[in-house]
C-alpha cells in the first residue's frame, strides 16, 4: 500500500546567514574553513556584526533535503523545532511554501533560546565555513515525534547534526521504532566529520541497528571508520549497511548496494559559487529516485544533478526548477 508520506526529515531549523569572505579574514575571525562549528548567542552576535551584506534563507541541513525532494514533487514532512518568533516564523513559511508538511509545535515566546541560525561565510573558491547557533533546535525531544507521522512515511532521513542535543537522539529513536514497526525505512547523513568524532558511538550503534542508507561524504565516511583510505572505509561500510552514498567532491559520488557498486559524475558545466547544502541536494535527488523506484545508477544521477545546482549560486535552497533539470540531463521526474 502507497503510504501518505515518503520522506520525513528530522534534525535542525535553522536561518541561515550567507554572505562572502575572504581567507584572511576567515582568519582574523578565528573561523576555521570548511567545518561546521557550533557558536553561543555572544558568538553570533559577534560574527554577524562582522559579516559583509548577507542574505537570510531557512536552512537546516535536513531540512534542505526534504525542500529538495517536495521540489521534485515528492510527499514530504520536517520535524525540527524553532521558537515562536520573527526566524521561526520564517523558517516555517519557507518550508511549507516548498510544498513539505511542517507541524512540529514552536518553542514559547518566552523560551530562553531563539530560533537558531547558521552564519555561512563563502570563500572565493565556493568553500563554505559554518558557525552555528542551534538555538532551540537543539532541544528536539521525545514528545515532538508523531508516531503516526513516522509510521505513515516511507523513509525517515535523520540529521547527523542533531546528535548534538541532550534529547535528541532518544527522539531518533522513537522515530525509528515507529517507522521500523510500520515497515518504513531509515536514512541517516553523517553530516560533518568533527559531529561523527563528537558521536562516532552513538552513531554506529544506531547505523548497526537499523539504517538502511546512509549518505556521506569522504571525509565523513573515513571519520567514521577511524580510516584515511576511501576503499577501506567503504568496504566497512558496505559490511554494515544494506546501501551507501558517497560524495566524493568533483569526482561524483559513489554507491554500494547489494554487493553492486555504482559511480555517477558530479554535473557537468557547473561554476562553483556555494557549497553550501550540496550534500543536502545529493541527498535530494538520491531519496527522490528511491522513492520513484529508479536504479542505484540513475538514483546517484539525480543527487548530483541536484547538487549541481545548489553550488551554483549562493544559499542551500533551489533556485532553479529542479525538474526541469532533470529533463535536461535526460533523468526521469516522476
Amino acid at each position: 500500500m502507497t503510504k501518505p508520506l515518503q520522506v520525513v526529515g528530522i534534525g535542525n531549523a535553522l536561518v541561515d546567514v550567507l554572505a562572502h569572505t575572504t581567507d584572511p579574514d576567515l582568519d582574523a575571525l578565528g573561523v576555521e574553513k570548511g567545518i561546521m562549528q557550533l557558536i553561543d548567542t555572544a558568538r553570533a552576535v559577534d560574527l554577524y556584526a562582522h559579516m559583509g551584506p548577507a542574505r537570510e534563507m531557512s536552512g537546516g541541513s535536513a531540512a534542505n533535503t526534504v525542500a529538495g525532494v517536495a521540489a521534485l514533487g515528492g510527499r514530504t514532512a520536517y520535524v525540527g523545532k524553532v521558537k515562536d518568533d520573527q526566524l521561526g516564523r520564517i523558517f516555517a513559511h519557507d518550508l511549507r511554501a516548498q510544498g513539505a508538511v511542517y507541524d512540529t509545535p514552536p518553542a514559547p515566546s518566552s523560551h530562553s533560546h531563539e530560533t537558531g541560525r547558521c552564519m555561512v561565510l563563502v570563500t572565493p573558491d565556493g568553500e563554505r565555513s559554518m558557525s552555528t547557533y542551534l538555538g532551540v533546535s537543539e532541544f528536539l525531544a521525545p514528545a515532538d515525534i508523531d508516531e503516526a507521522q513516522m509510521a505513515s512515511a516511507e523513509w525517515i532521513f535523520l540529521e547527523g547534526y542533531r546528535f548534538d542535543g541532550p534529547e535528541s537522539i532518544a527522539a531518533f529513536e522513537k522515530a525509528v521504532r515507529a517507522t521500523k514497526g510500520a515497515g518504513g525505512r531509515v536514512a541517516i547523513t553523517l553530516s560533518d566529520p568533527f559531529c561523527v568524532e563528537r558521536h562516532r558511538d552513538d552513531f554506529l550503534r544506531l547505523i548497526r541497528a537499523d539504517v538502511d542508507l546512509l549518505v556521506a561524504n569522504e571525509h565523513e565516511l573515513k571519520s567514521l571508520y577511524l580510516t584515511d583510505v576511501l576503499s577501506e572505509a567503504m568496504a566497512r561500510a558496505e559490511a554494515e549497511i544494506p546501501v551507501t552514498a558517497c560524495t566524493v567532491g568533483a569526482a561524483g559520488a559513489h554507491i554500494i548496494a547489494g554487493g553492486d557498486r555504482f559511480h555517477a559524475p558530479a554535473a557537468p558545466g557547473v561554476t562553483v559559487v556555494d557549497v553550501t547544502g550540496a550534500g543536502d541536494l545529493f541527498a535530494a535527488g538520491l531519496l527522490h529516485g528511491i522513492v520513484s523506484g529508479r536504479d542505484w545508477e540513475t538514483c546517484a544521477r539525480m543527487g548530483c544533478v541536484a547538487a549541481g545546482e545548489i553550488i551554483s549560486h549562493l544559499g542551500a535552497r533551489p533556485e532553479a526548477d529542479l525538474r526541469a533539470l532533470f529533463t535536461e540531463h535526460d533523468l526521469p521526474v516522476a
